[in-house]
């Protein structure tokens, strides 16, 4: 396995992130048990999850099942970059008025004590911002951040699903209270949508933010099984998105089978040519899926083949302004 610094911090993390979404809604816990032994072994020491993750009507579901597998011991916990997100709701009647989205001060520590509790740690390495609230003002974020920082229940801060300029609203006030600020943004970014390069990416690497890409499939459409027959299997939803796209995966699976890879393997591949991006986060239902992403690793991909792949799939025309202005 290889392995970079997560953003400008210090900490070293695996250049694949086992996602844990799955774990619970499709993915049962004696598989996903298999799935994170396997990623050890494999040098995988970056695992991400949220709070709410889980079967609907069981947040936090998936939160315990990877405190079972830690609670087996053997140096799981201490092992693994554990990282976690806070925003969405909890089904706690408890939380009253303050169960909505957001991120106050007091659902930052309350949360986070939930968090713990169910993935049985005393600590998190890394605690991810799952949206932006624009209720509450940087002061109060970054005050809450420091304190559980100080408390060593965190190590460091982390955002998802934020905006270029929100990343650079987040940075100002950081630097203003001589606080490291965030060290990883977690976006929606793959071959199909690459519009994160406009603002995101640019952004990021300024600041010294790592990337960590989720949905880098682009929800499976990037896989090797979007263009075969499954009979029954697809809603008219997911059939009708695969028509809109076909020529473009048609294409794809072509120069995959020129190059005599997997198409997930060649997306996962275009990820880590990014310098922006640092892990992308991959969410296998099974350990054979798992282990089949492990061989991108070995995968380098040259210029020509990254020049076809923009001809099939093109990019927003470069970063901002440049992309939409002479």
């Amino acid at each position: 396995m290889q392995y970079t610094r997560l953003g400008r911090s210090g900490l070293k993390v695996s250049r694949l992130c086992l996602g844990t979404m799955n774990f619970g809604p499709i993915t049962d816990e004696k598989e996903a048990f298999r799935i994170m032994d396997a990623a050890l072994d494999a040098g995988i020491n970056f695992f991400d999850t949220a709070n709410h993750y889980g079967r609907s009507g069981h947040s936090g579901e998936t939160e315990e099942i990877i405190g079972r597998w830690f609670s087996q011991g053997g140096g799981r916990r201490e092992r693994v970059v554990l990282a976690t997100k806070v925003y969405q709701p909890m089904d706690d009647p408890n939380d009253g008025p303050n169960n909505a989205g957001g991120l106050s001060g007091y659902k930052l520590r309350r949360h986070l004590e939930g968090s713990l509790r169910r993935l049985q740690t005393d600590h998190i390495e890394l605690y991810q911002m799952h949206h932006i609230d624009r209720n509450v003002t940087w002061e109060e974020l970054w005050g809450g951040f420091e304190f559980l920082i100080g408390q060593g229940k965190i190590g460091y801060a982390g955002s998802s699903n934020f905006a270029g300029w929100h990343l650079a609203q987040a940075q100002a006030a950081a630097k203003e209270r001589r606080f490291l600020g965030l060290i990883s943004e977690q976006h929606k970014y793959n071959l199909m949508c690459r519009l994160p390069e406009l603002e995101i990416l640019p952004s990021a690497r300024h600041f010294g933010i790592g990337i960590l890409p989720w949905s880098p499939l682009a929800g499976g459409l990037l896989g090797g099984f979007a263009l075969q027959a499954r009979q029954g299997a697809r809603s008219q939803e997911q059939q009708k998105k695969i028509e809109q796209v076909r020529a473009q995966l048609e294409a794809f699976h072509a120069l995959c089978n020129e190059l005599e890879e997997d198409p997930a393997n060649i997306a996962l591949a275009w990820l880590l040519s990014n310098p922006a991006v640092t892990s992308p986060v991959i969410g296998p239902r099974n350990l054979e899926q798992f282990q089949n992403a492990l061989r991108v690793i070995d995968i380098t991909l040259d210029d020509t083949v990254l020049n076809r792949l923009d001809e099939i799939f093109p990019g927003p025309g470069g970063k901002a302004p440049e992309a939409y202005a002479w």
